[in-house]
């Protein structure tokens, strides 16, 4: 394994003073680390102790899950875990084993989870008032509406509180059709925007759709432009400090950029009706797609050509807002241009249900030719809790940590990238980063399933908990909680380590003829 200190020089991170590090103060936990025989890598120390478990047996669970809940509720690994507490970055199974979470309950936890602060306001706020719907006016909705579009440039100034990703995008969609009076939405091949019914057929992965009559109403997919395992590409198209491993000719500007956008406007030359386009939705990086990037400039463009045929142009903040990318607030304006709608959810909320669209006052207006409610958002619970989080971002300056120490994981990632062939590609800005593992380099073919479940459940049995994103799971998906600090950025890497080290040794060849398995 190599050493932390050598890992350090050879890396060329930012300087260690300014990178988050890990105190002995009470946001940290000293519980037992999962470990298991054939991996030994410490795991950081902290103070924190969690109450001992007392719920229903793993056995009652396991039955009752089977019996009771729907089948779509899917666990994640051979023996699914039961987790009973959280505390910032770590995470806790009923076992008291202690877990550093990589992937932020699905990018949802974005300031820690339990943080004192964001407790604390949701405290004081139940002992005051619970919920009373928009018919009565209540102060926190209108305190944390003004703190919210505070940070939003230009007109962006209206909010519509809902509940989850899918509820912003599904009425992100209503908006746009109802001001602009035209049907036709674009979106991007690869992407997630949600799973109601109105945006399941938004999102373009078969893996989430449902055979049903209607999904697809007035809806295009367009070619995704993905400079890794897209038509195109090259070795300077993302916004990001790690690049794709494929060769380019660019003197001036992104050929394989100019290349997705002519296929854009083919889209509007031959399949949509010429001027009346309601809108087009990207995210700004795509999520459930494998953190995948788009050549610099490309969305800026889109923009304008849709606008230019009378729609709307809608970021899906999703996954990438509140500093999750670290050099900007929203994710957006890391490819410089401002849309006409944006939706947000996950981060927001720290995991409290909470969500909203936000737009000008123009196009708010639309909501108003009809009755339109929504029972819970915005209520004064959730309100309180957005604007803790708010505070605790600014506070804690979690956006620049997001910035250095997801620099210092990216580029850690890419130095393991030159000793593991198994990794294909290692990409993203911030903390929202994704490493491709490929059975073949040169090809680029996603490694086969087995292979990546076997190194998955390595790091999870180690107490590194990562997601799997992009079409065939072959991406690890890295969303922590924005308060991750070095030494836990240096325990996951060496966890990974040892995870490709354990698995190559075990089986060598096998992994390098991998076919593509769903």
């Amino acid at each position: 394994m190599m050493s932390k200190r050598l890992l350090a020089q050879t890396r060329r991170l930012p300087p260690r003073s300014s990178v988050r590090r890990s105190s002995s103060s009470s946001l940290h936990s000293k519980a037992a680390p999962a470990t298991i025989a054939q991996l030994q890598v410490e795991m950081p120390d902290c103070n924190h102790r969690p109450v001992a478990y007392d719920g229903s047996s793993y056995e009652q669970i396991l039955k009752t899950r089977r019996n009771h809940l729907t089948p779509n509720l899917l666990a994640h690994f051979k023996k699914p875990l039961v987790i009973h507490a959280g505390h910032m970055q770590w995470l806790y199974d009923h076992e008291g084993r202690r877990y550093l979470d990589m992937f932020g309950g699905i990018v949802t936890v974005s300031v820690g989870h339990c943080h004192p602060k964001v407790n604390q306001a949701l405290s004081e706020q139940t002992a005051k008032l619970w919920h009373t719907t928009n018919i009565y006016m209540h102060p926190k909705i209108h305190e944390y509406a003004e703190r919210l579009v505070a940070k939003f440039p230009g007109d962006l100034k209206s909010v519509c509180f809902v509940n989850s990703g899918s509820e912003a995008n599904d009425l992100a969609m209503l908006m746009a059709r109802l001001h602009t009076g035209n049907q036709d939405i674009l979106s991007l091949r690869n992407c997630y925007h949600g799973m109601s019914p109105y945006t399941m057929g938004l999102t373009a992965h078969s893996t989430w759709r449902f055979p049903l009559p209607g999904v697809n109403n007035g809806l295009v997919h367009v070619m995704n432009p993905d400079p890794y395992q897209g038509i195109w590409g090259g070795s300077n198209c993302r916004d990001s400090p790690v690049q794709t491993t494929r060769e380019c000719q660019c003197t001036a500007g992104c050929q394989a950029g100019d290349a997705y956008y002519n296929e854009l406007e083919e889209t509007f030359k031959y399949s949509l009706p010429r001027g009346k386009v309601a809108a087009m939705f990207a995210e700004s990086i795509q999520g459930v797609g494998g953190t995948v990037q788009f050549p610099k400039g490309y969305l800026k463009r889109a923009a304008a050509l849709v606008r230019a045929n009378g729609g709307l142009f809608v970021a899906d903040e999703v996954q990438t807002g509140f500093g999750r990318t670290g050099e900007h607030f929203w994710g957006f304006e890391g490819h410089d241009y401002v849309p006409d709608i944006v939706t947000m959810a996950k981060g927001i909320g720290n995991g409290f249900p909470l969500a909203a669209v936000v737009t000008t006052p123009e196009i708010a207006a639309s909501l108003g030719q009809a009755l339109h409610f929504n029972t819970y958002g915005g209520n004064p619970m959730a309100s309180a809790v957005g604007i803790a989080v708010l505070d605790v971002i600014e506070e804690e300056q979690l956006q620049r940590n997001s910035l250095e120490v997801g620099t210092y994981f990216l580029k850690g990632l890419a130095e393991l990238q030159q000793r593991f062939e198994i990794i294909g590609d290692v990409r993203g800005k911030g903390l929202m980063i994704g490493v491709e593992l490929v059975g073949n380099r040169e090809k680029r073919t996603p490694l086969a399933t087995p292979h990546v479940l076997d190194i998955w459940e390595k790091c999870k049995d180690q107490g590194v908990l990562f997601g799997r994103g992009g079409l065939h799971g072959n991406v690890m998906s890295m969303r922590p909680p924005l308060c991750l600090c070095a030494e836990d950025v240096e325990f996951a890497l060496e966890t990974l380590e040892e995870a490709f080290r354990f698995h190559m040794s075990k089986s060598p060849r096998s992994w390098r003829n991998s076919t593509r398995m769903m």
